[in-house]
């Protein structure tokens, strides 16, 4: 008799922080040199994120604002709105909403159940996860646009995948400097000149 594992929402969220590393946690280590992950991801998924419009909002400080300012105009204006962020002050959910609703524990629970096996054979990063889960559920609800943060930015963010109808870029700062350089001019070109979105 094949045994059915079954995790609570607290028990797959403690699977998620214990297994796939982050970034603020472990630092340099979580960032991945390429696309190559959240593109397998994807494409297992069946690339759920070229099935919506996109808004790709990058920069150092006041993407998570121009993110929430944006997706609450669009809701107003009557568009099923999906919405991006991190990270998340109580709740992992509040990364992933629509409409200013989180995602139901319940499927955050159904996706790593049914990825699991996916997520030990690629070993994404706890970023690339959480995207391809929010790339997922938009395209499964339906969302007809969806506003994206990047993560720690930049032309190899997993958030890259996206081909978005408009993109944004708040300021460049200091920030990530073992990553991104140690001048604005390094930031500014990791940030912008070498990213995709904005070539």
């Amino acid at each position: 008799m094949k045994m059915v594992i079954t995790m609570t929402y607290k028990e797959t969220i403690d699977y998620l922080y214990a297994q796939l590393p982050m970034f603020h946690r472990v630092g340099k280590i979580a960032y991945k040199a390429n696309l190559d992950n959240i593109t397998r991801f994807a494409e297992a998924l069946g690339n759920p994120q070229n099935k919506f419009k996109s808004i790709h909002i990058a920069g150092t400080n006041g993407k998570g604002s121009v993110c929430h300012m944006i997706a609450s105009i669009l809701k107003e204006a009557g568009f099923r709105t999906g919405l991006f962020t991190s990270p998340h002050l109580m709740d992992f959910r509040e990364r992933i909403k629509i409409n200013g609703k989180m995602i139901p524990e319940d499927y955050v629970v159904s996706f790593v159940k049914n990825t699991k096996n996916l997520m030990d054979s690629i070993q994404p990063s706890f970023f690339e996860m959480t995207a391809a889960m929010a790339f997922n559920y938009f395209e499964k609800e339906k969302v007809e646009i969806a506003i994206l943060e990047t993560g720690l930015g930049g032309r190899l963010d997993a958030t890259n995948i996206v081909s978005p109808i408009v993109s944004c870029i708040t300021n460049i700062s200091l920030d990530h400097t073992d990553i991104l350089g140690d001048t604005l001019k390094n930031c500014w070109k990791k940030q912008v000149l070498l990213n995709p979105m904005f070539l």
